[in-house]
């Protein structure tokens, strides 16, 4: 690596640096990557266990009510039906048109390997390594991916955190990119950086370039001040996949619903069906045909609602997909039913789908990387070839 190569790649950790001292604790981070061709793929984790039975509710089965006496709805009283035996949560009401095109469905009854601890931190750990275990893989599924795609000539990621996801962390390169026009540094922080790099001219540009731009990203935004919500990075993301990007990831907080669940589910039920839509709005429709997102979570919540009108770490959950050219309008996955015998451990939803398997279809399709490698280097142990349902559903 020559002085010049150095040099960039110093002053790119510097902007990193920069930017994320202050704008890491407040944003929604996400993940780009490069990939040849016109399909692009948007996963969006659901971080804190979303409770798949509360956005689309199983309401036909006559036990669904007997668990969940406060929590269950009917489509008498505010739950949006979509097939005669689901419903819609009325707070993601807006992602009906989405449904009623056949570019929505439903992933019911899925999960990761993990069981039993409930760890939020292992639970994500083992759906971004993509593993069996907690650990098992050093690094991300979404990362070891970019090494199987054909033809990829660029496999750098781009990440809004201090350090990226682990779902896109791996040999691959990541850089750092800021969803924040500003970066509020707290004056200290600003004259440590100045004193710092007081005597090198181009790493005192770069901190003035810092403070005052937004990182090349104006034509993704006009006039608007970009921001941290689920809404501004999705808006990002779907702009850098309008130009030389493939592969987006981030994420969306506040599902960890233990008490005053129906309140508690609001927000990050916008947020989901917003991110979701604007996604949908700031691609082109040809690009948008060609685009599928898929938004997964650690793990379920339990069946029963607890004393606090809530619901606690549990393991069956949903999944979400949504996508311009996929064939939706459906809920897909085997339902095991709610009777006693069918729960797990007397109190989950019965997994019968792996969540991996699901992701795995998503980058077969759009990505036509080999089963082989599928199961052998970025899902080792998983189960999966050209006949699973997730690729006949879409």
């Amino acid at each position: 690596m020559g002085m010049d190569d150095k040099m960039a790649l110093s002053r790119r950790a510097f902007l990193t640096s920069a930017c994320c001292v202050a704008a890491a604790p407040l944003m929604t981070s996400m993940t780009l990557a490069a990939a040849p061709g016109d399909k692009r793929l948007v996963t969006i984790i659901l971080r804190g266990a979303m409770d798949g039975l509360h956005l689309v509710q199983p309401y036909a089965d006559t036990a669904f009510k007997l668990y969940r006496p406060t929590l269950a709805a009917t489509p008498d009283n505010g739950l949006i039906d979509l097939d005669g035996f689901y419903g819609l949560n009325a707070y993601a009401r807006d992602l009906l048109p989405l449904w009623k095109r056949g570019e929505l469905s439903f992933v019911q009854s899925v999960s990761t390997p993990y069981r039993d601890a409930r760890s939020h931190f292992d639970g994500q750990d083992v759906l971004e390594n993509g593993g069996v275990n907690v650990g098992e893989e050093k690094t991300g599924w979404l990362n070891r991916a970019l090494s199987t795609i054909p033809s990829v000539h660029s496999r750098k990621a781009i990440d809004v955190n201090t350090s990226a996801e682990l779902v896109l962390s791996g040999d691959n390169d990541v850089e750092v990119w800021s969803p924040r026009t500003d970066l509020a540094m707290k004056s200290d922080e600003k004259s440590f950086f100045e004193r710092l790099y007081r005597n090198d001219p181009q790493f005192a540009r770069a901190m003035a370039d810092a403070a005052v731009t937004d990182f090349s990203a104006d034509e993704l935004y006009a006039d608007d001040k970009r921001g941290a919500k689920a809404v501004d990075v999705a808006r990002l993301a779907a702009g850098m996949l309008m130009q030389d990007y493939r592969i987006a990831s981030f994420s969306i907080t506040g599902w960890d619903t233990h008490a005053g669940q129906n309140a508690a589910f609001k927000a990050p039920a916008a947020e989901l069906t917003t991110a979701i839509l604007t996604i949908r709005d700031t691609l082109s429709p040809a690009v948008w045909k060609d685009t599928i997102v898929v938004a997964i979570t650690e793990f379920g919540r339990t069946v029963r609602e607890n004393g606090s009108f809530g619901t606690d770490h549990g393991t069956g959950g949903l999944a979400v997909i949504a996508g311009g050219g996929i064939d939706g309008g459906k809920v897909i996955g085997k339902w095991p039913g709610l009777s006693e015998a069918n729960l797990l451990n007397g109190r989950d939803l019965m997994p019968t789908g792996d969540v991996r398997e699901l992701a795995a279809a998503m980058l077969y399709r759009q990505f036509d990387i080999s089963p082989d490698s599928l199961t052998n280097s970025i899902f080792p142990g998983l189960d999966f070839d050209r006949s699973s349902v997730y690729l006949r559903s879409v």
